[in-house]
């Protein structure tokens, strides 16, 4: 499936984002590239086939090589990185400062100094990189929170390039936002922009008070005036691959793991299913003590249902995502201590990464989707287990603090801070009758279809040539 919309195939474009489309694996024996897994790879591969160009990335691996490669039609330009650029740029200040700092400060931000001289170094080595491929009115699209001085570099080196830039998380409200020792310096390196992307109007709305705030731009509604510059900040909700998902969900391997999955579990016991990366902002503990409270009710035993819970490996070794771990960890034995008959787990906790196929099975298995973040960009997981229900049927419980929840309004949503309104909500959707879930599933498959991944990209693509929406 092709991107559509009017974006002009004579342009190259050149994707700037933190990691490479492609990964190092072996085959037969021998090291070789293939394509990466990953919603913006899906939507970016495509569209670089059609116009040609480039992708400048870090290859996820310590040390390598700059030389650039050929693969599938791309061009490759990996930036290597060294131990102390990993620790300091990557696990320091992009996940250690900007990324709880973004998320609305659910763990407190931690500001070191030699973590932003390496910031800026790593994003000055990325723009030395994308330099030379950018020539006159070349259009950059340059992705997410660790490249955010990027835009301005470019916007130094090369003032007549056309740059877009997208952030695939929050941005904070300004209040928030404030505690940065860096902040001027950040928004300025945004600002060398001409579009700025984000996933819902509230996040621009607080990119755009923080610039007036703390920089000298000025102007109304979505449009800022800097060093003669007009710049735009609006809302790009991301989306997934919908025909993909239903491609993958109809076909006969799914279908019959789904069979084989109720079989395991016990047929005609509801099963409730929980997808997330282990990160603390997914909520995955606060969800459990939810599920923990519906058990505790009496109302719903064990007998009748059960959740799975699949957590996906996340930056190993950081002190925060280990004791998420363990809390995770002991909540399900507690859960399973009190609450499991013979035969009958109340928690079944997956803790690795899946193949698509067998993500989807377990899409389409779930009776009960939960998708409770304390704070989320986007979360793709909602979108894909809707375009998973080819067959009409599922509920969605879905957090009010994710960016999906503006999209997806027939959802059952939920203030995932409240652990009696979840335990009730999750209640209501374990208990809702068959033609109510199919009405709710059939308004949020509508939307879903009517806004996808490739709709996403061409839109943005449009608004920074000048032929979008403003």
């Amino acid at each position: 499936m092709e991107p559509t919309g009017s974006t002009n195939p004579e342009r190259p474009l050149i994707v700037v984002a933190n990691r490479l489309p492609v990964r190092r694996v072996r085959k037969a024996g021998a090291a070789a590239w293939e394509i990466s897994p990953g919603g913006l790879v899906t939507a970016m591969h495509p569209l670089l086939r059609e116009r040609g160009g480039s992708w400048v990335g870090w290859t996820g691996a310590e040390g390598g090589s700059s030389r650039a490669f050929e693969h599938e039609g791309i061009n490759i330009h990996p930036v290597p990185l060294s131990r102390t650029e990993i620790e300091r740029f990557y696990s320091g200040f992009s996940n250690e400062t900007l990324w709880p700092l973004y998320h609305d400060v659910l763990r407190t931000p931690r500001f070191h100094r030699a973590w932003w001289r390496t910031y800026v170094d790593v994003n000055r080595k990325f723009a030395d990189i994308l330099t030379p491929l950018v020539g006159r009115g070349e259009t950059v699209w340059i992705h997410d929170y660790h490249l955010q001085l990027v835009p301005g570099m470019i916007r130094d080196r090369r003032p007549d390039a056309r740059i877009g830039f997208f952030l695939h998380i929050p941005f904070p409200a300004v209040e928030l936002y404030g505690r940065m020792p860096w902040r001027r310096q950040i928004l300025e390196g945004l600002l060398g922009a001409d579009l700025i992307g984000f996933q819902d109007r509230l996040m621009a709305q607080n990119f755009l008070r923080a610039a007036r705030r703390y920089t000298p731009a000025r102007g109304v509604g979505s449009v800022l005036q800097y060093s003669g510059r007009e710049i735009k900040a609006l809302p790009f909700p991301i989306s997934i691959d919908v025909k993909e998902f239903e491609d993958v969900a109809r076909s006969p391997a799914v279908v019959k793991k789904v069979d084989e999955l109720h079989n395991r579990i016990g047929r005609g016991r509801k099963i409730l299913l929980g997808v997330d990366r282990l990160d603390y902002t997914k909520g995955i503990d606060v969800r459990l003590r939810a599920y923990e409270e519906v058990l505790a009710r009496g109302q719903h035993r064990t007998s009748d249902m059960c959740l799975i819970q699949i957590a996906v490996p996340s930056r190993g070794g950081a002190e925060d995502y280990d004791e998420m771990r363990r809390t995770v960890e002991e909540t399900v034995g507690r859960i399973n201590g009190e609450y499991a008959e013979p035969g009958r787990v109340a928690v079944h906790y997956l803790h690795r990464n899946l193949q698509r196929e067998e993500l989807v099975a377990y899409y389409r298995a779930a009776d009960v989707m939960l998708v409770t973040p304390l704070r989320d960009g986007m979360n793709l997981v909602a979108k894909e287990y809707v375009a998973s229900r080819v067959d009409g049927f599922g509920v969605l419980v879905l957090s009010e603090f994710a960016g999906a929840a503006n999209e997806l309004r027939h959802a059952v949503q939920v203030n995932p801070f409240d652990i009696d309104g979840m335990a009730t909500a999750i209640e209501q959707a374990v208990a809702m009758p068959a033609r109510d879930a199919r009405q709710r599933m059939r308004s949020m498959r509508r939307t879903v279809h009517a806004y996808d991944l490739y709709t996403w990209a061409s839109r943005f693509m449009d608004t920074l040539a000048g032929t979008g929406y403003a």
